[in-house]
């Protein structure tokens, strides 16, 4: 198990989103704005759904890291710190993840 946290990346990605400087991919995608980074956040989603359904363990892990860190790279370029949507988390895991969908009016698909 590591000790790396999802704090430890998003701080990381905060330090080289300011950086300015035009090596890291980071500064790059959070300079090309908000969309840019959201686009990108679409396709490695989308990347991890079809290594889920493939049943590949080792791609859907490079993926899944590839979400985190792009979702991450969002919330820096929005301003949004990630303690936000722990704290949202936090909230939500007070009621049963069925009523807590309810309670936001989403519609409840139980599979």
């Amino acid at each position: 198990m590591t000790d790396f946290t999802l704090d430890d990346l998003a701080g990381i990605i905060a330090t080289r989103a300011r950086s300015g400087d035009p090596g890291s991919y980071t500064a790059k995608l959070v300079g090309a704005g908000v969309a840019r980074c959201a686009r990108k956040f679409g396709e490695e989603a989308i990347e991890a759904t079809l290594a889920a359904v493939g049943e590949d363990d080792e791609a859907l892990t490079a993926e899944a890291a590839d979400v985190l860190f792009h979702l991450l790279v969002i919330l820096e370029a929005r301003g949004i710190p990630l303690s936000s949507v722990m704290a949202e988390l936090k909230q939500r895991t007070a009621q049963s993840g069925l009523a807590e969908k309810a309670s936001r009016g989403g519609a409840v698909d139980p599979a």
